[in-house]
């Protein structure tokens, strides 16, 4: 039974690698204000963020900062 586990999770490890690599990459980084663009507003911007929607062991939270990043003009 281990031996096919340990076969399963080399299948499966490059996988979710990959995966959590795009969903990095996809995280907003740049204003569409120039005014805002800059490192100070976004740390205030993605803290505001991280506030009002707290980590969840799901995963889910990732999905909900990225959002209310591109409504406060971040892409």
């Amino acid at each position: 039974m281990n031996a096919k586990f340990v076969r399963l999770s080399y299948r499966i490890a490059p996988l979710l690698f990959a995966l959590s690599l795009a969903a990095c990459s996809t995280f907003p980084s740049e204003n569409q204000d120039p005014a805002k663009n800059n490192k100070a507003t976004y740390n205030k911007d993605l803290r505001e963020c991280k506030e009002d929607y707290p980590e969840m062991g799901s995963g889910v939270h990732i999905r909900q900062w990225i959002n209310c990043m591109k409504l406060k003009g971040w892409n």
